[in-house]
C-alpha cells in the first residue's frame, strides 16, 4: 500500500511538473518563455482610458508597426469605478476590447492594474470615494483598503480574466502595485496584495521599483519577479546587486524606460520633448539595440500617452501642488493625435535591424489635420444662474461628502453679522479658490503657489459669499498621496469669525448646462463670475485639429458634449487636442467656461500645427 501511495504521489508530482513546463508563458534564470520559445518584450506603454476607443485600432497597429510585441496597460480603478460598487465598462473603459483587439493586432499584454498606477493620473488612479470610507489609509496594510482593493481586483478579473494567455488571450503578465519602493517598505502590505492577486489570476506576475538598495528591498515580493525602470544600466546592475532572493530573480526587464517625461502647469519649460535633440535620440536608440542584443526586455514610457480627458490629470507635489497638463503627449514616439515622430522612425529602424525588416508591417495612413476657422461664441448662462439644488450644512463640508470626485464645488453663505478680514478657506486651498462676493470676484487663492495670495473682504449683512474651489487633479505620487480630499476642509473664517449655515453645490461638470436665457444680462468682465459660452460649426472634412483659446484664461471645453479638458493661459500647453472621432461635418455644438471672463474672450480657432509656451499667471501673488 505504501508503495502504491508513493508511486501515486511521484506521478501527480511528475504531472503537475509537465503541466508548469508547458505554461504559455513562463520564465527562466534569464529568459522569458512564450508557448516554450524565447521571447523579449518589445514592449510600450499604451494605457487604453487615455485614447478614444475609436482611434485604439491605429494606435496598435502602428505599435506593432514600430516593432513592438507587447503593449504595457496601466488601468485606471476611478474611471472602472466611479462611485462604489458601480462598474463602467463603457466607451474608454472597455479594457477587455483593448486587450482583444490588441491581440488581434498581434501584440500581447502586461496589466498594470494597481490599485496603485502612479501614471500622473487623478490619484494615482485610486476612486475619490475611498476619502470616505472611515479608516481609510491607502497603499497600506489596511482592512478598509485591501477590502476595497480585492473587491476591485475581483471585478476586473471577471472582466479580462478569460484573456489571460493560460485562457488563449493576451495577458501575459500583472504587475503588483507599482514602485511600492519609492514609497514605503511594508511587506505585510505587499503580502496581503499578492494574495489578492494570486485568487484573481493565473499569469505570472512581478514588481517594478527604482533602480537602488532601498526602492528595490521596500517593493519586493518573495515569490514575485523584481523588475526595475529607469536607466536601464543602472537599474540591472542594482538588481543584479540588491535582489538576492531567488524566488524574484528572473530575466531582466526595464519596466519604464523614460523616453521624456510629463508636463506640468504653470512650469518654467516650454514642453518636455526629445524631438529635435540628436543627441536623445541617438542615446535612446543605442540603449534599445543594446537591450535587444543582451536579452533585455522593456516597455517604452510612453510609447503613446494620450490625453487627460476632462479631469483624469494628477498632480506633483512639491511644496506646493504641481498639476500635470490636460495634454499627456509626453514627447512619446507617437504624439499626443497618434502621430509617428522622428524617434518613433529612429527606434522602427533600430528595431527592424536587429529582428528583420521583413517582419514590421506597414504603417496605417495618419488622419488628415483640419482647421476651423474663428468661431464667435457668445454668452450662454452665467454659472451661478445654473446650480444644482444646493447641500444644506452648518458647515462645509469637503467634495468626497458631497459625493463628488471632481470638476468644482461651490459654498455659499449669506452674511448674518458684518465681518471683516482676511478669509480663510479650511486648512488649506484645496485647490484654486474664487472668491466672489455679491456675484462679483474679490480675489483667487491658489494651491499652486507655496504661499498664495490672501483675500481681505468686508462684508455686511445681506452681502452673499461664494468660494468655488477647483480641484485641479488630485497628487499621484509621494507621501502627500495619503490625504487628497478636496474643496473645503475645515471652518471657513472672516477675520476671527467661523461662519456658519452654508449652501454647498456640486458642480462636477460631467456634460456642459442647456444653453439656455441666463436669468440675468451676462455682461463678462474681469470681475464677473464664471460663464459658460457657446457656438457652432461646420467643416469641410472631419480630421484631427488644435483647439486654440487666444485671450480666454482658464477653465473647461466641451466639443459635441465630450470634455476636452482643462485651458489655462499660463501654460505651457496652449491648445487642446480635438480628434476627428469627436467631430462632424455640420453643426458641431462647442461650450467654453471661462473661470475668469475678461470681457475680451469670444472667439476660439482650430489650428493644424502645435504650439507650446508660457505665459505670466494674471492671479499670480
Amino acid at each position: 500500500m505504501e508503495g502504491s501511495i508513493s508511486r501515486f504521489l511521484l506521478l501527480v508530482f511528475s504531472l503537475l511538473s509537465v503541466v508548469r513546463a508547458i505554461d504559455p508563458f513562463t520564465y527562466n534564470n534569464d529568459t522569458f518563455i512564450l508557448h516554450g520559445e524565447p521571447y523579449l518584450l518589445r514592449g510600450g506603454q499604451m494605457d487604453p482610458q487615455h485614447i478614444p476607443h475609436e482611434l485604439w485600432p491605429d494606435r496598435l497597429e502602428k505599435a506593432r508597426g514600430m516593432g513592438l510585441n507587447t503593449i504595457f496597460a496601466y488601468v485606471f480603478w476611478d474611471q472602472l469605478e466611479p462611485t462604489k460598487g458601480s462598474w463602467d465598462n463603457t466607451g474608454n473603459n472597455d479594457i477587455a476590447k483593448y486587450f482583444r483587439l490588441a491581440q488581434e493586432k498581434g501584440l500581447n499584454i502586461i496589466l498594470r492594474p494597481g490599485p496603485y498606477v502612479c501614471a500622473e493620473h487623478e490619484w494615482g488612479g485610486f476612486p475619490a470615494w475611498l476619502s470616505e470610507i472611515p479608516g481609510m489609509v491607502v497603499r497600506d496594510n489596511n482592512k478598509p483598503f485591501l477590502e476595497a482593493s480585492k473587491a476591485f481586483i475581483n471585478r476586473l478579473a471577471e472582466e479580462v480574466g478569460d484573456l489571460q494567455v493560460t485562457n488563449g488571450g493576451p495577458i501575459l503578465m500583472v504587475q503588483i502595485e507599482n514602485e511600492y519602493g519609492s514609497y514605503g517598505s511594508d511587506h505585510e502590505y505587499l503580502g496581503a496584495l499578492k494574495d489578492i492577486f494570486t485568487a484573481a489570476f493565473d499569469v505570472p506576475f512581478y514588481t517594478n521599483d527604482g533602480g537602488t538598495q532601498a526602492m528595490l528591498e521596500g517593493g519586493q515580493i518573495s515569490g514575485v519577479l523584481a523588475e526595475t525602470d529607469g536607466d536601464v544600466y543602472d537599474g540591472f546592475a542594482a538588481r543584479d546587486k540588491y535582489v538576492t532572493d531567488p524566488t524574484s530573480l528572473g530575466p531582466q526587464l526595464d519596466g519604464e524606460y523614460y523616453i521624456t517625461w510629463l508636463d506640468q502647469w504653470a512650469s518654467n519649460y516650454t514642453h518636455k520633448s526629445n524631438v529635435g535633440d540628436k543627441e536623445a535620440t541617438d542615446k535612446i536608440t543605442k540603449d534599445i539595440k543594446w537591450l535587444l542584443n543582451n536579452n533585455g526586455s522593456f516597455n517604452l514610457f510612453m510609447f503613446h500617452g494620450g490625453t487627460n480627458w476632462g479631469f483624469q490629470n494628477g498632480a506633483d507635489w512639491a511644496d506646493a501642488l504641481q498639476p500635470i497638463t490636460t495634454s499627456y503627449d509626453y514627447g512619446a514616439p507617437l504624439d499626443e493625435t497618434g502621430r509617428t515622430n522622428e524617434i518613433y522612425h529612429a527606434i522602427r529602424e533600430t528595431i527592424g535591424a536587429i529582428i528583420g525588416e521583413d517582419k514590421l508591417p506597414a504603417l496605417p495612413a495618419e488622419q488628415p489635420l483640419v482647421e476651423i476657422p474663428s468661431v464667435k461664441l457668445t454668452p450662454s448662462v452665467g454659472m451661478f444662474d445654473s446650480l444644482p439644488k444646493p447641500i444644506e450644512k452648518e458647515f462645509p463640508v469637503n467634495m468626497e461628502a458631497a459625493g463628488q470626485a471632481t470638476g468644482l464645488i461651490l459654498y455659499r453663505h449669506v452674511i448674518t453679522t458684518p465681518v471683516s478680514g482676511t478669509i480663510k478657506t479650511g486648512d488649506k486651498p484645496r485647490d484654486r479658490v474664487l472668491v466672489y462676493v455679491n456675484k462679483s470676484r474679490v480675489g483667487v487663492i491658489d494651491g499652486t503657489y507655496a504661499s498664495p495670495s490672501t483675500v481681505d473682504v468686508d462684508l455686511k449683512e445681506g452681502d452673499v459669499l461664494d468660494i468655488l474651489v477647483e480641484n485641479l487633479g488630485r497628487v499621484n505620487y509621494g507621501p502627500e498621496i495619503v490625504d487628497q480630499r478636496k474643496g473645503i476642509v475645515g471652518n471657513v473664517t472672516v477675520g476671527e469669525s467661523v461662519l456658519s449655515k452654508w449652501a454647498i453645490y456640486p458642480l462636477p461638470l460631467t456634460s456642459p448646462p442647456d444653453s439656455t436665457d441666463s436669468k440675468t444680462p451676462l455682461k463678462p468682465s474681469a470681475t464677473s463670475g464664471p460663464i459658460f459660452f457657446t457656438g457652432s460649426f461646420d467643416l469641410d472634412k472631419v480630421g484631427d485639429t488644435f483647439l486654440e483659446l487666444p485671450g480666454w484664461t482658464k477653465g473647461v471645453v466641451w466639443v459635441n458634449g465630450v470634455n476636452l479638458g482643462r485651458y489655462w493661459v499660463v501654460g505651457p500647453q496652449q491648445s487642446l487636442y480635438l480628434p476627428w472621432c469627436y467631430l462632424r461635418e455640420s453643426d458641431n455644438k462647442i461650450t467654453v467656461l471661462a473661470l475668469e471672463p475678461t470681457g475680451t474672450d469670444s472667439s476660439v480657432r482650430g489650428v493644424t500645427s502645435r504650439s507650446w509656451g508660457n505665459n505670466p499667471d494674471p492671479d499670480a501673488p
